[in-house]
């Protein structure tokens, strides 16, 4: 929920193209008053010829000041003989010179006195465009705004090709832009400035910046065709220019194309790649989730530039998304040290200590970010997170509730950030419900994501049917599916959900058909192909399977979807027995990311469960729960690791708490068994057998391993057997 400064700071620099320079220190004001002009012939003195020039006359009470085109008119009826342009000269030196005593003095008495001598300037030559600019610009400086659009008006107005008085328009407007924050108004402002830089660009075709600026309102347009023409103008104008490539690049990285951005990037030679260009491409491969090339380039930036904050901050970030906890806490650190009120840093070091497992230093920082921010939803969102990572779902509950019934209010006022926020809100809030077995009330709380609609709506659904089947309300489940596809018939997603919920039960046909259906031979048919892949997993038809997976994999272009292509290669392998190749895979994940919790999770598991190089397996399983200390699978994976080394006391402790988390799940219950059995409490071991044998009977066919059902209940016959002799013997 968090943005870098980095992404707008390089490219929408409206201050820099308004500004008119920095007013130096303020100094002191003369005592006397400036020289008076020489003495004019009377023919050609004014009617305030007695005044001083430091207080010239006002326009008189009770009159509007004329607008530039009646003064034009009033100069086209004026003989020329009339005019006197001498004098008109005399007062807009005067005029001038109090500009400069304004910039040096920063008095506001001398920018009045300066306006009131370009008004009577105007009263002896109302015609004169110079005069006209002049009065225009100094209302804009002076911050007359209103009059100033007014002047420059009437004189596009009068003289379409008046390239001064658009400029001045451009740069009013451009002010307005950063000075609203959105709506009808601020669109009509943009709208305004398009146009006059349209025409600028039409009088002044070969200026760079020109383009540049029109360019960058397109993209506030979200006129993204137009953006580019107007990028690629200025680069067809100078080939080398390095504001150009930039723009293009943000450009592409709006539109989602970040390829396209990287390659406009990689077409500038190495000996003109500036640390902004690295710092940019650094930020395109980062949102690609390349995050080893995004690391060399936000370094090769910050070899340019020590002082880039904004490449250091991107550097800390795309550390952290390779799991390179400790340099991305060193970065943080550095960033903190640099701007000790960049709150974003604090609360990123607090998400690494948690992640890490050091809960009181997470806290301890969350709460000086928290003393760096107002009224953040951010904040209490991550304590919720410490909360829920250390068992203490109640509190992040009532955490997670407050930013809930904080943000309420009818879904058509939201901003999209209210709607996002609240869509986060409440799926956190509906995932600890089902963590926690209160499945319900998970429901009921997903259903709230679906009256957002759009992707919230989507999500929504996907938790739901989720939770379902965690609860085994399997015809519920899919139920919900179908509900999905009517409310989302655009939702490629859904369908493909329903078609897995078909093959599921007992429609395989159907299942594969509807997916098959989705195949449009473009490159998004990789989700589709590895649907297929995974409900042929299912139905155990591994060639079909495998087949559908190539094709996945054959379409998958990024770092992560070729992990993901591995670990179900591995996940198809282990199920067929095939442990070698299964390693493997699961290998090739953890080379990749040595902190995936899902392959670490799945390879020690598999070590354990065949009793080989159990120490590494352990180690393994613990990572795996040090990245979601709540995960309850994992626990069940940890406690069944310390059962095969023969610690049967934390073996038991953790698989009480996966118990807490998946009390659902039979092979929790069989592991819990096997504890108690080999701790000598019979009794308990046979109740867990038969609750994992229920939960079996409860499950769909895919789920359930014929040999460990025939396995668990040899033993509690076994076990019941046992337990009938003991009781014999007592009587």
């Amino acid at each position: 929920m968090t943005s870098l400064s980095l992404r707008l700071s390089s490219f929408v620099l409206f201050s820099s193209l308004i500004g008119f320079g920095q007013t130096p220190a303020a100094q002191s004001p003369p005592t006397s008053a400036p020289a008076a002009p020489a003495a004019q012939s009377p023919d050609k003195a004014p009617n305030n010829q007695n005044q001083t020039p430091d207080t010239p006359a006002p326009p008189a009470k009770g009159k509007s000041t004329p607008s530039a085109t009646e003064r034009k008119q009033a100069t086209d009826n004026t003989p020329p003989e009339q005019r006197d342009r001498a004098q008109a000269y005399y007062h807009y030196s005067l005029a001038h010179m109090y500009e400069e005593m304004v910039s040096v003095y920063g008095h506001s008495e001398y920018a009045s006195k300066a306006i009131d001598e370009y008004k009577l300037a105007l009263q002896n030559d109302p015609g004169s465009e110079e005069l006209n600019a002049g009065l225009a610009e100094l209302y804009f400086k002076t911050g007359h705004i209103r009059d100033a659009v007014t002047e420059s008006q009437e004189i596009v107005k009068r003289d379409p090709n008046n390239l001064d008085a658009r400029k001045l328009l451009g740069r009013i407007y451009l002010r307005s832009i950063g000075d609203m924050q959105g709506g009808v108004q601020s669109s009509e402002v943009l709208r305004l400035a398009i146009e006059q830089f349209s025409e600028i660009v039409k009088l002044e075709p070969d200026k760079v910046d020109d383009h540049l600026l029109l360019g960058r309102l397109y993209i506030l347009n979200k006129d993204y065709l137009k953006a580019e023409g107007e990028f690629k103008a200025a680069r067809q104008l100078q080939p080398d220019s390095e504001e150009a490539v930039i723009n293009l690049a943000y450009l592409y990285n709006e539109e989602g194309d970040n390829k396209k951005a990287a390659d406009v990037l990689q077409s500038m030679p190495d000996a003109q790649r500036t640390g902004k260009v690295y710092a940019v491409l650094g930020y395109t491969y980062e949102q690609q989730k390349d995050y080893k090339r995004a690391i060399e380039a936000y370094t090769r930036a910050i070899d340019q530039d020590k002082d880039n904050l904004d490449a250091q901050r991107g550097l800390a970030n795309s550390l952290l998304g390779d799991n390179q906890m400790e340099a991305a806490l060193t970065q943080y650190k550095q960033v903190a040290d640099a701007d000790p009120q960049d709150a974003q840093a604090y609360i990123r070091m607090q998400e690494i200590y948690r992640r890490q497992g050091k809960y009181a230093d997470a806290m301890a920082t969350l709460k000086k970010a928290e003393s760096l921010v107002q009224d953040s939803v951010e904040i209490p969102y991550n304590e919720a997170l410490i909360n829920e990572a250390q068992g203490k779902f109640d509190d992040a509950i009532q955490i997670l509730q407050q930013l809930v019934d904080k943000n309420a209010k009818p879904i058509a006022t939201m901003t999209n950030s209210e709607r996002n926020n609240r869509s986060v809100f409440l799926e956190r809030l509906g995932i600890i419900y089902r963590e926690t077995g209160r499945n319900q009330q998970a429901i009921e709380t997903f259903r709230r994501m679906i009256e957002l609609g759009d992707e919230s709506a989507e999500r929504g659904y996907s938790q739901v049917i989720d939770t379902y089947r965690e609860d085994k309300q399997w015809n519920l489940a899919t139920t919900t599916a179908q509900d999905a596809v009517k409310a989302l018939p655009k939702d490629r997603s859904m369908r493909l959900v329903l078609a897995g919920q078909l093959a599921d039960n007992g429609k395989a046909d159907q299942g594969v058909a509807m997916a098959t259906a989705e195949l449009k031979n473009t490159p998004e048919d990789r989700d589709v192909y590895l649907a297929l892949s995974q409900i042929y997993a299912r139905l155990r038809r591994w060639s079909d399977a495998d087949q559908a997976l190539n094709k996945a994999d054959s379409l998958s272009n990024k770092p992560e979807d070729k992990q993901y292509d591995y670990f179900l290669r591995g996940s198809y392998y282990e199920r067929q027995k095939k442990y070698e190749p299964a390693e493997e895979m699961f290998r090739k994940v953890l080379g990749t990311d040595p902190r995936n919790a899902m392959a670490l999770n799945y390879l020690g598991y598999m070590l354990a469960d065949r009793g080989v190089r159990l120490e590494e397996a352990l180690s393994l399983i613990k990572k795996a729960v040090q990245e979601e200390p709540q995960n309850g699978a994992y626990l069940d994976s940890l406690g069944w690791a310390y059962y095969k080394i023969g610690n049967y006391e934390m073996a038991e402790e953790n698989l009480r708490r996966a118990m807490e988390h998946i009390s659902k799940d039979p092979t929790v219950h069989d592991h819990m068994g096997e504890v108690y059995a080999k701790t000598g409490r019979l009794k308990l071991a046979a109740a867990q057998w038969e609750r994992a044998l229920e939960e079996w009977n409860r499950s769909l066919p895919a789920d359930v391993e014929s040999n460990d059902v025939a396995r668990v209940q040899k033993q509690l016959e076994s076990t019941k057997v046992r337990l009938a002799k003991q009781e014999a013997a007592k009587d």
